[in-house]
């Protein structure tokens, strides 16, 4: 499968670094082009104060780093991609994603880990370059630190020294990770809390060796116990090695928590959360179902992108998001006069293009604007495209059933693709199942094929097909379908 990609060019107007002088320590962090409530800014500023758990803090800032400069399937080849931080108000948020699109850490420095100005709102990204991972390798709890996330006041318009520049491969599956992630982490939950002995004691005991399956988690006592299949209640731990990233902070933590969605006996591998708890912080990382699986393929959001109802809802929705740290959904349909289900579809929509993530502490989506061009996840999406284009070319016709008359569910779809026919039956409960390998090889656990999504686009009434010219294509097929 091609993969697209561009060329991301970051800008610093130096490099961050930790510096010392007369009245202490400062971790200098500097910005890129970022979006704030002012507009686009080349190096926006966000904070200026001191962090309270310093080392606790260097520590995971390392991790996060971490994150971002590793490929955990071919470990000899290292990732450049800078961290993301977002700005809300009363929190720094630090986010990154592997170079494999299999683990996505995200870092929360709230209030009480930080004294100092306001917070800002807004994103970008910030420079990690190597003599900043080693300074924070040395930062100790004695001395306190100065942080600022941004330039110097004036220094935008007066610093006339020579810039930093990074010009770094951004794929399409990368941004499309940052997408999934988000959409999937919304169905876990806290499955299992431990204290900072047991969380030090379970993740230093982890093998660090890749494993040929999955392992589970589950409860036991007050602490946690690995097994080989899942039970209810189970969370799954696919590939123990990306953890690695949390051991640099194990000294600071106070407990750690789990999370999942429901999964059955014997059931097959799953996406799962795991946040160490710090001072003032959190740190996660969310691992995808298998080492070797990014989250960029998992066709979480194809449903929510598949419809126009959707994609005008995000417009309406994306004028009345703030950098709020908890999206509230109850108050995003008052103020939109939209229900809570069409708020969450485009929210799933926004997400696609870098702006809503989701916390798993706090069950809530966040608003941030991530600096790349978010638009590609779904021009490059190639399920998408693919169902689109069926739907364009007339390929789906219904072949009995009531549902399938009135375009509801109980309905078979015959589709058509390249001299053969795959059957999409629409069940009663709305979920779409294929006669297509895809559908027989991970019965829906990666997202709908593109015949599926053909399908559901056809039963939503889409009433254009976006890029395709393809108005009169699906017109005929709506009106088969009635």
């Amino acid at each position: 499968m091609t993969t697209t990609t561009a060329v991301q060019t970051y800008t610093y107007l130096r490099p961050s670094a930790v510096r010392h002088g007369a009245g202490g320590s400062e971790l200098a962090l500097e910005t890129s082009g970022g979006a704030t409530p002012a507009g686009a800014s080349a190096h926006p500023r966000f904070f200026a104060g001191f962090l309270t758990a310093p080392e606790a803090a260097a520590g995971a800032l390392l991790s996060v780093a971490d994150v971002a400069a590793t490929r955990y399937n071919q470990r000899l080849l290292p990732a450049s991609l800078d961290p993301v931080v977002t700005g809300n108000g009363d929190r720094l948020r630090f986010e990154s994603f592997s170079g494999c699109c299999g683990v996505y850490a995200r870092l929360d420095v709230l209030g009480a880990g930080l004294d100092g100005d306001e917070i800002g709102h807004g994103t970008t990204n910030v420079d990690v370059n190597t003599p900043l991972r080693d300074a924070l390798a040395r930062v100790g709890s004695a001395d306190p630190l100065h942080l600022r996330v941004g330039p110097e006041a004036l220094e935008v318009t007066t610093f006339d020294g020579p810039m930093v520049e990074k010009k770094v491969p951004l794929p399409d599956r990368w941004l499309r990770g940052f997408a999934e992630t988000q959409v999937i982490a919304a169905a876990f939950d806290l499955r299992a809390e431990v204290s900072a002995a047991e969380a030090v004691r379970f993740l230093r005991a982890l093998p660090r060796a890749r494993t040929g399956s999955a392992l589970w988690v589950v409860p036991a006592g007050r602490g946690l116990r690995l097994t080989s299949r899942s039970v209810p209640g189970a969370v799954c731990l696919p590939g123990p090695d990306r953890l690695a990233a949390l051991l640099r902070v194990l000294r600071h933590a106070s407990g750690l928590r789990l999370y999942g969605p429901p999964v059955t006996a014997a059931g097959a591998p799953v996406a799962s959360a795991w946040e160490v708890l710090l001072p003032g912080m959190r740190l996660t990382l969310t691992l995808s179902p298998d080492p070797a699986r990014g989250f960029s393929g998992e066709g979480a959001v194809l449903d929510a992108l598949a419809t126009e109802e959707a994609a005008g809802d995000a417009e309406l929705v994306s004028v009345l998001l703030a950098w709020e740290p908890r999206v509230d959904v109850d108050e995003l349909a008052r103020q939109s006069g939209l229900t809570p289900r069409r708020v969450r579809a485009a929210l799933t929509v926004l997400g696609t293009a870098g702006r809503i993530g989701y916390d798993t502490a706090e069950a809530a989506h966040f608003h941030r604007e991530l600096p790349f061009d978010g638009d590609r996840v779904e021009r490059h999406n190639p399920r998408l495209r693919a169902a689109r284009a069926l739907v364009a070319a007339g390929a789906v016709r219904p072949e009995g059933g009531e549902g399938a008359e009135e375009g509801g569910a109980g309905g078979t779809f015959a589709v058509a693709v390249d001299g053969h026919t795959h059957r999409v039956r629409s069940a009663a409960d709305g979920v779409l199942s294929c006669t297509c390998r895809w559908w027989a090889e991970y019965r829906g656990g990666r997202g709908p094929c593109s015949h599926a999504l053909a399908v559901r686009i056809v039963l939503r009434g889409a009433d254009a097909v976006s890029g395709t010219g393809a108005g009169a294509g699906a017109a005929g097929v709506r009106a088969g379908v009635r």
